[in-house]
């Protein structure tokens, strides 16, 4: 059944939204919604004493390892961890607390879909894919969508569609996707997107992107038949938002909730 993934994004160290489509190599391009003066580890606490399990930890660039591993160390085996995962550091994330790692770029060098490299990721962790959830955050292109990577400005060969998804299903116990255009600008879910991951997908998936106020988790619920769960940002109370408060998602979640 549908729910509220909460998440925790960091940035040059600190707890932050972006507007995802901003993220390019120069600072100035950055379009920041939100810095919180508060640590990764108070957002974890939050996150752990409200039961949100399923959370992520996404790390935006260099300098996020040690604010990363304080929400770790904060809530062992309670979040998700994401961003410049690799086969050389997957297992030290899992063995610093980590529930799962998150992996997107690494499985595309130069753009293309390498599944050597997504064997590889999976030996490391002992073969073991619940703990491996792999990010097919994307763009759109057309009228389809396509993954991205390196913060969200590399569209790479691989379409999203429900090949894909069958494809790599067998490798992973779960998909996180962001819609990277909808992401931090608070307009609205991309529903057509939201509906296709519900037909395609037979293992839990997050969307995030856009998400605006309570009634987007009854949108969602009913869009993906309570197949989708998803992740609210920027337009939360605690990140600076005016769109919905984090204690109104977990009381939605309580209500509508149920064991899967």
């Amino acid at each position: 059944m549908t729910k509220f993934r909460p998440c925790i994004d960091l940035h040059s160290g600190q707890v932050k939204q972006i507007v995802g489509g901003t993220l390019t190599t120069a600072s100035a391009d950055l379009k920041t919604n939100y810095v919180s003066k508060l640590p990764a580890g108070h957002f974890s606490k939050l996150y752990k004493d409200n039961n949100l399990d399923g959370a992520h930890v996404i790390m935006l660039g260099p300098g996020n390892e040690e604010a990363a591993k304080e929400a770790l160390a904060e809530w062992p085996g309670g979040l998700q961890v994401g961003g410049g995962i690799t086969d050389s550091n997957a297992k030290q994330w899992v063995d610093w607390g980590a529930e799962r790692v998150i992996i997107t770029s690494f499985l595309f060098p130069s753009g293309k879909f390498s599944q050597e490299r997504l064997d590889s990721v999976l030996a490391a962790l002992g073969g073991n894919k619940d703990k491996l959830v792999i990010d097919l955050s994307c763009r759109k292109k057309d009228n389809t969508w396509f993954v991205a990577m390196n913060k969200w400005q590399t569209i790479t060969d691989m379409e999203v569609n429900e090949a894909t998804i069958k494809q790599l299903e067998p490798y992973c116990s779960e998909f996180l996707i962001h819609a990277a255009d909808n992401e931090g600008l608070q307009k609205g879910i991309d529903e057509q997107l939201v509906e296709k991951l519900a037909d395609w997908c037979s293992i839990p998936i997050t969307y995030a992107g856009g998400g605006r106020s309570l009634q987007d988790l009854d949108y969602v619920k009913s869009l993906s038949k309570g197949r989708v769960d998803l992740t609210i940002g920027s337009a939360l109370d605690i990140f600076g938002g005016s769109g919905v408060t984090f204690d109104d998602c977990v009381k939605w979640n309580k209500a509508n909730c149920t064991l899967r």
